[in-house]
């Protein structure tokens, strides 16, 4: 079957439930509608999920369309008020698509400061080469956006293995970016709405004691998978561009400025956006960099407003065990609406959830921004067999990970809000 076929298929099942509710197929209580004791919002949302993990290239026409209906049934199954709702979530909204745009910004400026391209020269030629890159993708997520760590070291590993890189590594570069920005507020999409939504900073820390182990594990037994495949190549640059000092000086600008402008005013897109502009007074900026991220800044909107709507009081308590299962969900549904339903919910410990959401998401291709962006630098990564049969050990790392940072700290639930 053609995937337009299917595509068309998925679309007509999203429909299902509001022709069901049409035909009063569902039973109707005083909290909405639902359909063998479940309310039929969490099955709008889920089949949203399930489309955007099958068809990428649809992913914004699925959550707006998700969102539409989602809206429809909360509208017409209980007392729900738009506006009031929006009062609620426009803050967190706005502060995201700031930061998402800002992000995209900063990632660029850093690629285009020299620095990365410094980085095959310091690569040694044994299986501690793939390692240290991996290490380095994990460093810099800690500071950007981990689908911009990912690209740039998917782009030195396409020049330094000549384009032979095992899938195994390439589960690994995602793994390493994702596990780099599960503890920083600014290194990961869910970490930092976690921050936008009061959770601070010291709180979500502690998930790198769990990244770090996870990361010695698959760090370890995929770069040796990479150096038996293809070792590092040396490649020499002379047309090899200075380092921009100014560049970077903004990235820390930038950097600062979100953070400044969280704690004196709960509102961090306002302090990059003033670095930005001061910024713009010094050097040339990326402009460009916002109108590429505007598609999946729009994306991710769509799909935390969908979240935003869920019924979470009728979700499973938060524990340290729905906090695992989350991180293994998040490897098929993205974890952006899975964080979002968690921060709703509140009593999370927002260091087990972070690491969880965020490396969980590396067991699929499609299960993180990152996966998904690195698959276009290579294809063959889009096979979901190739990729869990190459990298079997990123749910041996996760599991253990997890389990490191329980036993040593255990569970600390925090109310945010």
């Amino acid at each position: 079957m053609k995937q337009v076929e299917k595509f068309h298929i998925f679309l007509l099942l999203l429909l299902v439930p509001l022709v069901g509710l049409a035909a009063g197929n569902f039973q109707t209580t005083t909290t909405g509608w639902h359909l063998a004791g479940i309310r039929i919002e969490f099955y709008l949302f889920v089949m949203t999920l399930v489309g955007i993990a099958f068809f990428h290239e649809k992913a914004l026409f699925i959550a707006v369309t998700g969102l539409v209906s989602i809206f429809l049934v909360r509208m017409f199954s209980t007392p729900f008020d738009p506006a009031e709702h929006l009062s609620n979530e426009w803050e967190i909204l706005l502060n995201l698509f700031g930061l998402l745009l800002g992000f995209a910004l900063l990632a660029k400026l850093f690629e285009e400061s020299g620095v990365p391209d410094r980085i095959p020269a310091m690569l040694p030629g044994n299986w501690t080469g793939p390692l240290l890159l991996l290490m380095l993708v994990f460093v810099m997520s800690s500071f950007l956006d981990n689908i911009a760590a990912a690209m740039i070291g998917g782009s030195i590993a396409l020049v330094i293995f000549r384009q032979k890189v095992h899938i195994g590594y390439l589960a690994a570069i995602v793994a390493a970016s994702n596990a780099g920005g599960a503890g920083s507020v600014v290194g990961d999409t869910t970490t930092t709405m976690m921050w936008i939504d009061g959770v601070a900073p010291e709180i979500i820390l502690p998930a790198y004691l769990a990244a770090i182990p996870a990361f010695l594990i698959f760090g370890t037994l995929a770069s040796r998978q990479q150096f038996k495949l293809q070792p590092v190549v040396k490649v020499r640059n002379e047309k090899q561009h200075p380092i921009s000092w100014k560049q970077l000086g903004i990235c820390l600008l930038i950097l600062a400025g979100a953070i400044s402008t969280n704690i004196l005013l709960d509102f961090p897109a306002l302090g990059v956006w003033i670095a930005l502009a001061i910024g713009a007074l010094l050097v040339k900026m990326p402009w460009g960099e916002v109108r590429n991220s505007l598609h999946g800044t729009f994306f991710l909107l769509a799909v935390v407003s969908c979240a935003s709507m869920m019924p979470v009081e009728e979700l499973p308590e938060a524990s340290w065990q729905s906090a695992f299962a989350l991180g293994l969900v998040s490897s098929v549904f993205d974890n952006i609406p899975l964080t979002k339903l968690a921060l709703d919910q509140s009593n999370y410990d927002w260091a087990l959830l972070a690491y969880a959401v965020g490396f969980g998401g590396s067991l699929t291709w499609f299960g993180s921004s990152a996966g998904v962006a690195i698959t276009n630098l290579f294809p063959d990564g889009r096979n979901l067999k190739k990729w869990i049969a190459s990298s079997w050990y990123l749910v041996i790392a996760y599991a253990v990970g997890f389990l490191f940072l329980f036993l040593l700290l255990g569970w600390h639930p925090h109310y945010h809000n």
